[in-house]
């Protein structure tokens, strides 16, 4: 069973769209979109478990240097 998150991103002034298109070369990251709103960006992550997609976000996406905030939102169905 595949498993799904919602990722909400907060980026450094400007710098979204460089966010979505890094997040876009991650495996995993099925899709990436800039927003309005109090979020910049929103990703759906898929992942075989909430370790894979833990360690997505923790390993993958938080290093990236024009993500200064992100909140995971796991999907329950």
């Amino acid at each position: 069973m595949t498993n799904r998150a919602f990722l909400l991103i907060e980026t450094r002034v400007g710098r979204a769209r460089e966010a979505v298109n890094a997040l876009k070369q991650l495996e995993g990251v099925e899709s990436a979109d800039t927003v309005t709103g109090p979020y910049d960006v929103i990703a759906v992550l898929e992942g075989e478990s909430l370790a894979a997609i833990g360690d997505l976000v923790t390993s993958k996406i938080n290093p990236i240097p024009c993500i200064s905030r992100s909140v995971t939102c796991i999907c329950l169905d």
